[in-house]
């Protein structure tokens, strides 16, 4: 008796902790939908896949925005030792001399046979797939945590067919042992129903950590802290209306999937990305012509201008006068010369300069770079056909089987429903026998058991039959709840 009061003493601190959340309010109580609007939001895989569209979309804007023109600008600023050519002068220098250049060029693509069209068509492509991967990881997120969830729910519904079960047995002892004291019933019986008692109370708290350990997984799932406060809500399902999911047959079941499902439309997008990079490849093997424009100045610092002052006349020869044989001085203006560094903003404008041209390019040969290329896209893009074909293949095995596995489940859930409905029955019939001293505390406690074996099994093949379901919901693209 000790026994049996420590598993119930233990059995009651355990159920408050999977149930006391129920008392703080709807908040805490979650249902299938806010669970997976929850780990939408918050899956870290999810989070990891929307960096990575997040790059593809990065890698579209910047192919987009290499149609514009490409523009640099140089300065360069240095002192010039020994013999040199003076970049302003163009002449011969023997002095030391400080110089600065500041030149500009822009470059624009005209044609390029498609290869800048095509690289941005690829990258559109593949940001498409990207995103389709992502919808993909969140339609299985969802898949996952309805089956998470419908866990919890199984593992809670068996608390209280264990509960039920211990009350049951409570009950049978007491009247037993009231048997037993006026004589009925030998003390035996009373002890095999202890026995059973004990034996129930401990499913009912292996039932309440299983139930935890639920949540516990749910959590993890949701990339929820586990401090807290949680519990789900358990909803009135119909299994009627949950039923009409399997009338629909396993090919409409794929065509309707091949539609939406991200997986096949990513594989088909990545094909489709694969053969405008085929094309790009091939453009690499034709000429390309540009436009281009250059702009440029420069200042040094032993560039000078001179001046020139009028200082009268001086003697610069003599002149003969054959016929009178006399001489005469020949004369020239003076002038005093002043030199004077040109300033730097004049030595930019004078020696602005800018140019227009047209450039081709033509490739002639590149060690086989441009044919590896090519090889290597063809190559990839067989495989982005084999990906496609194999994820149309998975998908038409997986609706097949999970059609199947539906309509085996419902089998399964009506013969346990039957028989549920029996062991109730011979229980029903058992407890009377009992009571009149017709059938013995052994039997008993065997029909006992097949009942609460009857009704596990129900529980779990409802649920089974639920999560099969929402599967079949899942390839038809509706949304998961209950």
């Amino acid at each position: 008796m000790r026994f049996i009061t420590a598993i119930l003493i233990a059995g009651l601190l355990i159920q408050p902790k999977a149930y006391s959340q129920q008392a703080a309010g709807l908040d805490n109580v979650w249902s299938l939908e806010k669970c997976i609007h929850y780990a939408v939001d918050h899956n870290i895989s999810i989070k990891q896949d929307s960096l990575n569209a997040k790059l593809a979309r990065n890698t579209l804007l910047q192919s987009r925005l290499s149609q514009l023109p490409q523009v640099s600008a140089n300065g360069n600023y240095g002192r010039s030792f020994g013999r040199s050519i003076n970049p302003t002068s163009n002449q011969f220098v023997d002095a030391s001399y400080n110089f600065e250049s500041i030149s500009g060029n822009g470059n624009l693509l005209v044609y390029g046979w498609g290869q800048t069209k095509n690289t941005i068509a690829k990258n559109k492509l593949s940001l498409e797939a990207s995103l389709a991967d992502l919808d993909q990881l969140k339609d299985d997120i969802s898949v996952n945590v309805a089956n998470s969830f419908l866990t919890a729910l199984l593992a809670k519904e068996q608390i209280n067919v264990s509960r039920n079960q211990v009350a049951l047995t409570q009950a049978q002892l007491n009247q037993t042992r009231a048997f037993a004291e006026a004589g009925r019933l030998p003390e035996l019986n009373v002890a095999q129903l202890e026995s059973q008692l004990a034996t129930d109370s401990s499913n009912l708290i292996n039932s309440i950590v299983n139930y935890n350990s639920s949540i516990l997984d749910l959590k993890t799932l949701l990339n929820l802290d586990f401090a807290v406060s949680f519990s789900i809500n358990v909803p009135d399902i119909d299994e009627g209306q949950q039923l009409k999911s399997s009338i629909v047959q396993p090919e409409d079941i794929y065509q309707a999937a091949i539609r939406h499902f991200g997986s096949v439309k990513g594989s088909m997008l990545r094909v489709s990305a694969a053969e405008k990079n085929l094309a790009v490849a091939k453009g690499a093997l034709y000429p390309q012509l540009s436009l281009g424009y250059q702009v440029g100045t420069n200042w040094a610092s032993n560039y000078e201008t001179y001046s020139y002052k009028p200082n009268g006349y001086q003697v610069s020869g003599v002149a003969l006068d054959t016929f009178t044989n006399r001489s005469y001085n020949v004369y020239q203006p003076s002038f005093i010369t002043t030199s004077s560094q040109m300033p730097f903003g004049k030595q930019l404008s004078n020696n602005f300069r800018q140019s227009v041209y047209i450039g081709i390019n033509v490739p002639i040969f590149n060690s086989w770079q441009s044919q590896y290329n090519i090889r290597q896209a063809k190559i990839n893009l067989a495989s982005q056909q084999l990906n496609e074909y194999n994820a149309e293949l998975t998908l038409r095995q997986n609706v097949y089987r999970a059609h199947n596995n539906a309509v085996g489940s419902i089998q399964k859930y009506y013969a346990a429903k039957r028989a549920a409905e029996a062991a109730k029955r011979a229980l029903d019939f058992a407890k009377k026998r009992y009571d009149l001293g017709l059938t013995s505390t052994v039997d008993l406690l065997v029909t006992q058991n097949s009942d609460f074996v009857a009704a596990s099994n129900l529980v779990g093949a409802k649920y089974d039959l639920i999560f099969k379901l929402k599967v079949i919901d899942y390839y038809l693209g509706k949304e998961l709840k209950l």
